[in-house]
Formats: C-alpha cells, sequence, structure tokens
C-alpha cells in the first residue's frame, strides 16, 4: 500500500504543481487582460472628452453673438431694432423695385425694336422699364427674358449690399451710442408669403463702459412677393401654350375690321385704313381691359361675360389685370390698300350680270397686328408685373411655344455649381493701380456671381474656379468707376486683365445761340446724349445739371424743343369709282363715277425742335480732372413757322455741329 500511495501522492502532488502553473499563467493573463481593456477604457474618455471640448467650442462660436449680447442685449436693443428695421424697409424697397420690373432690379440689356418689330426689349409703362418675358427682337427671332427665383435673389442681394450700408445711424449717435459697422454680405430665400433676409455685419456698439458687437442679422420680411410670381409663370407658361392672347385677339379683328366676308351690294366697299387702325387699336385696349383669371376677385354682370375669364386650372384670390394701351409701341398693318384706301370692287357689274339685278362685294383683307400686354397681379399693397408681346401674323395667332419656366431652381444653378476652370482675374484703374471690384461671370444669358478682386500688395486679385463657356463675359464693377465687360474663354486656366475707367461727376451747362437755354425759354427742354463704345449715358436739361464721364470716344448729340403754336391745316383727298347707273340703264350695265372725299382734321404742335446738333468728341482723363463745367454750345435753328420749316430743321441737324470746351 505505502508502495502504491507514493506514485499516487507523487501524481497528486505533479498535478497541483500543473494546476498552479496554469493558475498563474492563467492569472497573468487576466492581468494583462485587464491592463489592456484599461488602457482602451482611458483612450476612450479622451476622444469623448475631445469632442465635447470641440463641440463646445463650436458651440460657444456659433452662440457667440447671443452669449456676448446677452448682458447687453437691452442696453443696445434700439440700435439692433433700427438696423432689422433698415433691413426690412430696404428688402421691401428691392421687391417694390422687383416686383413692377418683372422681377428684375438690374434689368437685362436694353435691345431696341425696329419698324418691322416695334418691341424692343423693354416696355416703358409710366416711366418704368418693365423687360418683356417674351418678344419679338428686331431680327424677328423669339426671345425669352423670364427670370428664376435665383436670379431674382441674387439680385436682391446685389442691392441690400448697396442700400444697407446707407442704413444712417445718426438719430441714434444722438443719443450717445458710438456706432461703427462692416461691409454687409446678404443672402436672400424667396417663399411664396415671406422672404428670409440673412445679413453677415459687424455691427459693433458702445455707449459709456459696455460695448458688443453683434454679427448675424435675421429678418423675416413678411411678403406675397413669391406668390405672385408662382401665379405669373402659371398665367405666362399657359400664354405660351395656348396663346390665348392672340386668340382673343383675332376676334378682336373679326369684330372690329374687315376681315374676311361679303355683302351684297352693287356699289364697292370703301375703308380708310387709318380708320380700320384706329378701331382695332381700341378694340383690343376695351376686350383686353376685360380679361380675368378664374377666381373671386370680381362678380359676372352675365354669363356671356364668362367667354372673358381665362382659366388656369386653379382660383385665384388676387387681382389680376390685362392691360394695352393704344400709345404704346405697336405695329397694325392691313392688306392690299389702293392709294391709302381699302376698296372691295363689287361682282356682278359686269355686262349682262346688272340685268338679273343680282352684284355682291366679296372681301378678304390680311393683318399684321404686334402689340404689347401687361400683366399685373396685385392684393392692393404689391405688385408684381410683367410684359408680353402678342403677334398675330397674317391673321393668325404665332404657334404654340414648348417648355415652361421653371418654378424653383434652374439651369443657372446648375450651371454656376459646375466650376472647374481657375481664372485669375486683375482689376485696376488707367494708371495701374489696384481697384478692388466685384466680379460676375455671363455665359449667354445665364451669370454667376464669382466674388470681389481684393487688394494684395500691389494687385487687386480674385483666383477662383469659373464654370466652362465659349465666349463668356466677365463684367467687373466698382463705385466710382465705369462698368467693365471682359470676353473670354473659360475652357482653360488663364488670366484676366480688366481696366475700370474712373468717373467723373461734372457740373453740365447748355447754351443755345450764345444764351443760357434756361435764359431763352424757360419752358424749354433738352436731351443731350454721350454714346461711347464701354460706356454711354444721357441727361435731360435743365432738370438734370450734371453728368457722370471717364475718358473716352462719345458721339455727343444735343436735341433742343421748345414751346410752339403750329397749326397743320386740314386735308381732303377725293376718290372716285364706277357705279351702276340709276334706272333701267343700270340693268343693261351703265355705270357713273361717284366721287367722295376723305378728310384729316386739322392738328396743332404744342412743341417743337427749336436747336440741336451732334459732335464727335475724345474726352480725355486730364480735361475731366481739370475742368469744372462741361460746357455745349448748341446753334439755333429757325422758328417753325410752318410744316416744311419743322421738315428742314431736322434735316438740319445732319449738318450742324455742337462745341464742348470745359471751364
Amino acid at each position: 500500500m505505502n508502495k502504491r500511495g507514493t506514485p499516487v501522492l507523487t501524481f497528486n502532488s505533479n498535478s497541483n504543481l500543473v494546476k498552479s502553473k496554469r493558475s498563474t499563467r492563467a492569472l497573468t493573463f487576466y492581468k494583462n487582460s485587464n491592463l489592456v481593456k484599461s488602457k482602451r477604457s482611458q483612450i476612450t474618455i479622451f476622444v469623448i472628452i475631445a469632442i465635447l471640448l470641440i463641440a463646445g467650442v463650436i458651440t460657444i462660436y456659433l452662440l457667440r453673438d447671443r452669449i456676448f449680447l446677452g448682458q447687453n442685449a437691452g442696453e443696445f436693443s434700439p440700435v439692433y431694432t433700427y438696423f432689422d428695421s433698415c433691413i426690412e424697409s430696404s428688402t421691401k424697397d428691392a421687391l417694390s423695385i422687383a416686383g413692377s420690373q418683372a422681377g428684375y432690379i438690374n434689368t437685362p440689356d436694353f435691345a431696341p425694336g425696329n419698324e418691322y418689330a416695334p418691341f424692343s426689349s423693354q416696355l416703358d409703362f409710366l416711366g418704368i422699364p418693365v423687360p418683356y418675358w417674351y418678344y419679338i427682337s428686331s431680327n424677328g427671332l423669339v426671345r425669352e427674358q423670364v427670370p428664376t427665383t435665383s436670379l431674382m435673389e441674387r439680385d436682391i442681394e446685389d442691392y441690400l449690399d448697396i442700400e444697407l450700408e446707407k442704413c444712417d445711424f445718426s438719430s441714434l449717435a444722438s443719443q450717445g451710442y458710438n456706432i461703427n459697422t462692416g461691409k454687409p454680405k446678404t443672402s436672400v430665400k424667396i417663399y411664396d408669403n415671406r422672404v428670409d433676409v440673412d445679413v453677415s455685419m459687424d455691427l459693433a456698439v458702445e455707449k459709456t463702459d459696455s460695448s458688443a458687437v453683434k454679427r448675424e442679422h435675421r429678418v423675416e420680411v413678411r411678403s406675397n412677393y413669391g406668390k405672385f410670381y408662382s401665379l405669373a409663370t402659371k398665367i405666362y407658361n399657359q400664354e405660351k401654350r395656348e396663346a390665348f392672347l392672340e386668340n382673343y385677339s383675332v376676334d378682336v379683328l373679326y369684330n372690329y375690321a374687315p376681315v374676311t366676308g361679303v355683302e351684297l351690294s352693287c356699289s364697292p366697299l370703301i375703308w380708310n385704313p387709318q380708320d380700320v387702325v384706329k378701331d382695332i387699336r381700341g378694340g383690343l385696349s376695351a376686350n383686353i381691359g376685360n380679361l380675368k383669371v378664374k377666381g373671386d376677385y370680381y362678380d359676372l354682370k352675365s354669363a356671356n361675360n364668362k367667354y372673358f375669364v381665362v382659366d388656369t386650372g386653379d382660383s385665384v384670390k388676387e387681382n389680376v389685370r390685362f392691360l394695352y394701351d393704344s400709345r404704346w409701341p405697336s405695329r397694325v398693318e392691313v392688306w392690299p390698300t389702293e392709294d391709302q384706301l381699302m376698296i372691295a370692287e363689287p361682282v356682278g357689274l359686269e355686262e349682262g350680270l346688272g340685268v338679273i339685278g343680282f352684284c355682291y362685294v366679296p372681301y378678304h383683307y390680311v393683318y399684321d397686328v404686334y402689340y404689347p400686354v401687361l400683366v399685373q397681379i396685385s392684393d392692393g399693397e404689391e405688385l408684381f408685373q410683367f410684359p408680353v408681346s402678342v403677334v398675330i401674323d397674317k391673321t393668325v395667332p404665332r404657334a404654340a411655344l414648348s417648355g415652361d419656366i421653371a418654378d424653383e431652381l434652374s439651369s443657372l444653378d446648375e450651371f454656376c455649381s459646375h466650376k472647374n476652370t481657375n481664372i485669375d482675374v486683375y482689376t485696376f484703374d488707367s494708371n495701374i493701380n489696384a481697384v478692388e471690384a466685384d466680379i460676375s461671370f455671363t455665359c449667354f444669358n445665364q451669370r454667376c456671381r464669382m466674388g470681389s478682386t481684393k487688394i494684395s500688395g500691389s494687385n487687386a486679385l480674385l483666383s477662383t474656379n469659373f464654370p466652362q463657356c465659349i465666349n463668356g463675359k466677365i463684367t467687373a464693377k466698382a463705385d466710382g468707376y465705369a462698368t467693365a465687360e471682359y470676353y473670354i474663354s473659360t475652357n482653360q486656366p488663364m488670366s484676366a486683365n480688366i481696366l475700370l475707367d474712373k468717373l467723373y461727376e461734372k457740373p453740365l451747362e447748355l447754351v443755345v445761340g450764345g444764351i443760357p437755354l434756361e435764359s431763352r425759354d424757360v419752358n424749354a427742354l433738352a436731351t443731350v446724349s454721350f454714346k461711347g463704345g464701354k460706356y454711354s449715358t444721357t441727361v435731360i436739361y435743365p432738370q438734370q445739371k450734371s453728368v457722370k464721364l471717364s475718358e473716352g470716344l462719345y458721339n455727343v448729340s444735343v436735341r433742343v424743343f421748345s414751346g410752339a403754336d403750329l397749326k397743320i391745316p386740314g386735308s381732303s383727298e377725293s376718290k372716285c369709282v364706277q357705279i351702276p347707273s340709276p334706272g333701267i340703264l343700270g340693268f343693261f350695265g351703265k355705270t357713273k363715277e361717284e366721287c367722295f372725299t376723305i378728310n384729316l382734321p386739322e392738328q396743332t404742335l404744342t412743341n417743337s425742335l427749336s436747336a440741336g446738333g451732334d459732335s464727335q468728341e475724345f474726352i480725355l482723363e486730364s480735361d475731366l480732372k481739370s475742368g469744372t463745367q462741361i460746357k455745349i454750345s448748341v446753334p439755333v435753328m429757325p422758328p417753325t413757322s410752318s410744316l416744311e420749316q419743322l421738315q428742314q430743321n431736322y434735316e438740319l441737324l445732319d449738318s450742324q455741329n455742337i462745341f464742348i470746351s470745359y471751364q
């Protein structure tokens, strides 16, 4: 037993030894594992603390104005309240301008019309240039210039960036506030019933021992501008698709003018084209003015008036008006005419046909009618208006146009977001001095705001990526300088060096026949135009007695109009036609001559051209710097005592020269 027990004891002893070693290793592993976990836990805690610190710093940075201003908000609230009201009033001014100008504050470049297409690119409505959303250009092409929401927002931003610098804090300064402002940077978002305006601008205020700086300003302006614009685009898109204005106009033609028809008569039918055109214009004015958009802002006096209701698919509450004024540029032509008359000859006067007593007068006249319609949307407080041209060619309404105007995002946003070509833009004056300027880029009808050149060393530079475009246009604007344009293809990196000409405002004096215009005729009015290759301006004198000019070559023209009492006598024209003879002889084809007279009434001219002339002048910057006044001497013309003399005066314009001096 002792012999057998020994091995057992030995085995147990070794077993415990093995277990002891294993336990030691396990304990060591357990300790090491805890050490790793401990280190990982410490790292995790450090990461969390770092994240919390960063989040705290960001929060403090974002809320720095509120935290800093919390103690002084009450003391400086009059300053902040005033600036918010200035933002609101300036925004309302911007919306009022844009609403009256078809959505534009900065209207597109003016394009004149001609005799064929009387529309320019803008309708002059009570002195306001309202860009057409649709018109026929002078070369007969269809043009559209409907602003997108994004473009309108950019226009308002540009306007506010300038106007907010003019906010007048003088009344607050008199109360002991010391106020300093930075340069505003505005962001605008248009919604149906409001416009949100965010302005980044340092507004530093001090009073006694307290001070604060507020950098971010947000104002919500209540406005239906966005809603009006949406309704305007809906009406416009329907006009594009259905040409409903043209269809109403054709109805007017058939009701107010001879178009196609026949009358039982043995005498010719005769119309005066001038009277016909006058009737058409009057009919258009009355009928277009009666158009309504389906809604509840009017009451129909009879069921027949439903004819004048345009259904856009919704019922509107806003007041929608369609206007046409016969004095607006338009073209109404009729064919055929003979000796300035519309004569329809009878059929049945030939020999033999008169025996049966049957004659009739068929007529068919063709009309071209081009005229503008102004669409106005209002609620008594706000207004949005846009014009379109109505086109009837050879008595046929124009064909429908394809495509709707986007309500929100447009190709402008897509185009401007793809900036992948680096362009270095340098701006300087004529003396090669750096000038900071706002830079925009235009490709066809798409405009992108690129930023501003900043002075660094001796250069004013903007280095940024531009969208790719062949023959694009960079526009540089700076206060006190003429706007400069630079044409460039941005399909590869390059530099653009843009020269801005300084503008000098100079007093202007107009001398007619050696006598100042005001002394010669207190009621006289003159237009003075300076047309240059890069810069042009026009002055209405004497209402405007100063002019802004830069160095350059100008075609200068002056037209002076003075009071007159010129009577243009009435005139008459006789026209004779052959008609059937009365009695039995008429049955055998006998005719006789019958004559009639067309009378034109007497007219009186209350003002007429009395002086004027033209000149080409290269105006030097040195002249603009040194001279205190620009004097223009204009030769006088003979008094317009007759219509022939008035015609001669206009012919004299080509031969009369004006003289410019600097005093």
